[in-house]
């Protein structure tokens, strides 16, 4: 599928180098600080504020062109939640990611309950137009109940031994919130994570790619994806 073309238009700095910035942010354990000292050491000099707003102007229409190119999902889903603190609120990131650890959604709710188990699956059925042969959750009752309205005949499997998986998926947004030490507001994380796993499913090698050979393929694929996503118009 082709990739929407982004416009760069009344900006100072060329789209490469706008889209490196962003690309160093998102794809890897950086401050915003760090990524601009690492531009200035290559005579690129802005501010990190300006890395901000790239980030928060580009990120969401990369990851919608990155989410484009993705393949189908996998047949068997892990569905979980992470609680998170903003503000000194409490509010819920419900994920689910599939076998081969690629993130299929992400929503950040206020509570955790069986309303929010089904908006959950009902955004996923919508985005891929299937239903899985299973899906696999920790022990939380929600689950069972959404999939009874959501999907009546659906294989569920409900053990918290086997959803590490979507526990494991947890672990990159953990590492990102301590470095930019939590998060301002919901719809700041929302946009976010959608950004980040966007860019983590395209370049971090599925479980089922571990050879250095196909680790590199993989890689060389990703790049090319990444240019094709971050295209000026």
């Amino acid at each position: 599928m082709n990739s929407s073309s982004i416009s760069y238009k009344h900006h100072r700095f060329p789209p490469q180098i706008i889209a490196h910035a962003v690309w160093l942010y998102v794809r890897f354990n950086l401050s915003l600080r760090e990524v601009e000292e690492m531009l200035l050491q290559r005579g690129i000099d802005f501010s990190y504020e300006t890395v901000r707003r790239w980030v928060f102007k580009f990120g969401p229409a990369i990851a919608q062109n990155l989410r484009q190119r993705q393949g189908c999902p996998g047949d068997v889903w892990h569905l979980d939640e992470v609680a998170v603190r903003i503000s000194g609120r409490k509010y819920w990131l419900w994920r689910a990611v599939d076998q081969h650890g690629i993130v299929l959604d992400e929503i950040l709710q206020p509570k955790r309950d069986k309303r929010a188990a089904k908006r959950l699956l009902r955004r996923l059925v919508k985005r891929f137009g299937i239903l899985p042969k299973r899906i696999i959750t920790d022990k939380l009752r929600s689950y069972g109940a959404a999939k009874r309205e959501v999907a009546p005949g659906l294989d569920h499997w409900s053990h918290k031994g086997l959803n590490n998986r979507a526990e494991n998926s947890h672990l990159p947004f953990r590492k990102r919130e301590r470095t930019m030490q939590g998060f301002r507001s919901p719809g700041g994380l929302q946009r976010f994570v959608t950004t980040h796993s966007a860019v983590r499913n395209c370049f971090c090698a599925p479980a089922r790619r571990r050879s250095a050979l196909t680790i590199r393929y993989h890689r060389l694929e990703a790049f090319d994806a990444w240019n094709a996503a971050t295209r000026a118009a």
